[in-house]
């Protein structure tokens, strides 16, 4: 790497729990899925109050956690400042990878719950998979796990079988938006 400052990488960091957490570089696939999934709500959400926000903006949830979501979704603009968002999002997008599936399957996640964010997703590059959480009472529900079948699992089902696969859903916080597994995953090497 080089000494010139002008190259040298930012350092990316959350708080978790009151301690530091370094990030790590993305992957490609990592990178490519969660600008997909930003660019499907960035077209939707285009001349509408809501704003999608990509990776890099910090959300201030508590004094002890602020996160960097790989995407959000924030309809309350007085959550806005310059610094990042204050306050819960109204969707969150964790997109895993090896270093940080832990934190955010159990950590993350639980603070998102306790702050209040309705909808929030995990989503697997490489299972090529959403599992998309609601907020019911207080406490997240897993209301479904969609998953692109690879190759090899369709030629093994029947006609009826494929027919009855699930490849597009709708976003909960818009009855009008649907969500196809391929505009995420299909270009996925």
């Amino acid at each position: 790497m080089s000494d010139n400052l002008a190259y040298q990488e930012e350092r990316r960091e959350e708080l978790i729990g009151g301690n530091v957490v370094m990030m790590s570089p993305a992957s490609a696939e990592h990178v490519y899925t969660a600008g997909s999934i930003y660019n499907i709500f960035k077209n939707y959400l285009k001349g509408k109050n809501c704003i999608p926000f990509s990776d890099g903006l910090l959300v201030h949830l508590t004094d002890e956690n602020k996160f960097v979501p790989d995407m959000m979704v924030v309809c309350d603009r007085s959550k806005i400042k310059s610094d990042g968002v204050h306050g819960a999002p109204d969707l969150v997008v964790e997109v895993l990878s090896p270093s940080t599936a832990k934190d955010d399957r159990t950590r993350k996640k639980e603070v998102y719950e306790a702050c209040g964010v309705p909808e929030y997703w995990l989503v697997s590059p490489t299972d090529k998979s959403i599992e998309v959480y609601l907020l019911e009472s207080g406490k997240y529900i897993l209301h479904d796990v969609y998953t692109v079948r690879p190759d090899w699992v369709l030629k093994q089902m029947t006609d009826e079988e494929r027919a009855a696969i699930v490849t597009e859903f709708k976003c909960h916080l818009y009855d009008d938006l649907i969500i196809r597994l391929d505009d995420i995953f299909g270009d996925l090497f």
